[in-house]
């Protein structure tokens, strides 16, 4: 799958998400640090990239406001649950086609995902 990482993801499901063959981007490896919720949605669309994050903002941006979005994984846990959100967040992958994934807002917790249409 082509992803777009958000700068607070960690290197570490970066580094898994490459592993299992993804091609993974990275906001800062495009110059993007400093850029809006709403410029990174753009950017994800752009170059047709799910994006992943840890910020809870982008939900209030697809559902609140009404942005158009590529598709969104949003990663809930924390250093110490990390490996049970990565074994969901590859679930998820392998029971979901990239299609799917990408006009969809997931949110991926230790213990189960979730997956909302858009």
């Amino acid at each position: 799958m082509l992803i777009l990482a958000d700068q607070d993801v960690y290197k570490l499901t970066i580094d898994k998400l490459r592993e299992w063959g993804h091609n993974v981007v990275t906001v800062k490896e495009l110059g993007m640090e400093r850029a809006s919720d709403e410029e990174l949605l753009e950017a994800a669309s752009k170059a047709n990239r799910l994006l992943i994050t840890r910020d809870k903002g982008f939900g209030a941006l697809i559902f609140l406001k009404e942005k158009i979005s590529i598709g969104i994984v949003l990663l809930r846990g924390t250093p110490k649950t990390i490996e049970k959100v990565h074994h969901k967040l590859q679930k998820l992958m392998q029971e979901h086609g990239e299609d799917e994934l990408k006009c969809s807002f997931c949110v991926i917790e230790p213990h189960r995902y979730r997956i909302r249409h858009l």
